[in-house]
């Protein structure tokens, strides 16, 4: 039982080593070690992903800018109307006479 055991773990453990260092690996290091490499590494400002997103949030930045200037105008312009003509504004219930 002991001698099958051990047959089994060299099997497994050869197994591992060829999934490893298989001759196809070989092929990838020779590659690389002659200089040529897979793949550039991009940094973040030549992603285009990550340019698209700063855009989008600039833009996004810009309409919340513009709303709350738009919005502050208004509020001026009402400030002004109300200021201008108090009178409209104030109106309010009469005042009770005595004519009793």
């Amino acid at each position: 039982m002991g001698r099958l055991l051990l047959i089994i773990l060299v099997i497994v453990a050869i197994v591992l080593l060829w999934k490893a260092f298989k001759p196809s690996t070989w092929k990838r290091n020779a590659e690389i070690n002659q200089g040529q490499a897979p793949r550039a590494v991009k940094g973040p400002d030549d992603d285009e992903e990550f340019l698209w997103n700063i855009e989008k949030n600039r833009f996004k930045q810009r309409r919340a800018d513009e709303a709350a200037q738009l919005e502050e105008e208004e509020r001026l312009k009402r400030a002004r109307e109300r200021y201008a003509n108090p009178e409209s504004s104030e109106e309010g219930p009469e005042k009770p006479t005595e004519d009793s």
